[in-house]
């Protein structure tokens, strides 16, 4: 068998061209084999037709795997030879011969050089895309805070837009008159809980001495 690996024609055919003539040596082996077992039974039927003959089946079967070894080494130098033209001249592909889907290869050459090139170049634009995603997704987060940030200022918005219409209807319609009357009301409130939160803890004090 042929050890060159030829590559190029296991792309055209879909296999080897050595795969090919295994099988196609394998498959004269079994018949061959097939062959003598017929020749040898039909040897045997005779042998049995002619009760005066000699010849015992253990010399049949020696002399049948005798001329079958015989057969079997010129068979495999006619196929050696039968392997290296189909081989060359009908499995190969010559050297001038450019497949159809390797086209783009001869219109746009590239040295192995120029194609490490190439490849430095894809891992770099790979890792900016990546880059770019990684940025974006960023973006995106920030984004989504922002809204987030944007919706809490409008609640403020709204709660100051309430609080002047509450100091408008009670005759403040200053920002810093407003806040300074809301300041002291909640120093009122204040004092009040206070002093509710004093006579609270009295009557508590009164009621643990009862």
């Amino acid at each position: 068998m042929s050890v060159n690996p030829m590559a190029y024609e296991a792309q055209f055919f879909g296999f080897t061209p050595q795969t090919c003539m295994l099988r196609v040596y394998i498959a004269f082996q079994d018949y061959l084999f097939e062959m003598m077992l017929v020749v040898e039974s039909v040897i045997l039927k005779k042998l049995d037709e002619s009760p005066g003959c000699k010849i015992s089946h253990l010399q049949i079967r020696k002399s049948t795997e005798k001329f079958l070894c015989f057969m079997k080494e010129h068979f495999d130098k006619l196929f050696s030879k039968m392997e290296e033209v189909l081989l060359q001249l009908v499995l190969s592909i010559p050297q001038n011969v450019l497949l159809p889907e390797d086209k783009a290869q001869e219109q746009y050459p590239y040295s192995k050089e120029q194609f490490q090139v190439l490849q430095e170049e894809i891992r770099q634009l790979k890792q900016q895309c990546r880059a770019e995603a990684a940025a974006g997704q960023a973006l995106r987060a920030e984004l989504e805070e922002q809204k987030a940030v944007q919706a809490e200022l409008e609640k403020i918005l709204q709660w100051f837009d309430g609080l002047e219409n509450i100091c408008r209807e009670n005759g403040t319609g200053n920002f810093n008159e407003s806040f300074a009357f809301l300041m002291q009301n909640c120093k009122k409130l204040q004092d009040v809980l206070k002093d509710v939160e004093e006579k609270s803890n009295k009557i508590k004090k009164h009621d643990q001495l009862l």
